[in-house]
């Protein structure tokens, strides 16, 4: 199974539709927060599931705050992140994942694409696919991979 994560499209999917028709084999798409009110555009447009949580920038939204999403015996915290303060640090999303018994945390907010584990969680902020904030000023996503023999696999990608 492969998941593509995005993150702070803020009204902007040009990136995003893009990037859906390049990558064919995907199974589902986690949003991490900021569609600034885009999701339901965004997601009729997935060919696949589409879920997303509400970021600081998603006011008057429907979409829940967080989210636990349980694919083949993985369970994934999704959240934005702004509630969780991760612009100064991960520990309280990883707390907070932990707690959840989640394997996985997803979180968007700083528009930097970071990994992180400790071997116990994986942690995957997949950036911004629409303003990125990195150095190298590219757009970016994140991928999971379930592997045939249980694994989960995050990596980062730009554009």
């Amino acid at each position: 199974m492969k998941i593509l994560v995005v993150s702070d499209t803020h009204r902007y999917q040009g990136n995003f539709y893009e990037l859906l028709d390049e990558i064919k084999d995907i199974d589902y798409v986690i949003h991490c927060g900021d569609t600034e009110g885009c999701e339901d555009e965004m997601e009729s447009v997935c060919r696949v599931p589409f879920v997303a949580v509400a970021g600081n920038n998603d006011f008057w939204t429907y979409l829940p705050k967080e989210r636990i999403l349980e694919f083949e015996g993985h369970r994934i915290f999704v959240a934005h992140g702004h509630t969780y303060n991760v612009s100064s640090g991960l520990w309280r999303i990883m707390d907070e994942a932990k707690d959840r018994g989640c394997d996985i945390a997803l979180f968007g907010h700083t528009h930097r694409p970071t990994y992180s584990t400790d071997g116990e969680l994986q942690v995957m902020n997949p950036g911004s696919i629409s303003l990125p904030r990195q150095a190298s000023g590219r757009p970016s996503y994140g991928i999971i991979e379930l592997t045939d023999d249980g694994k989960a696999v995050c990596s980062l990608h730009e554009m």
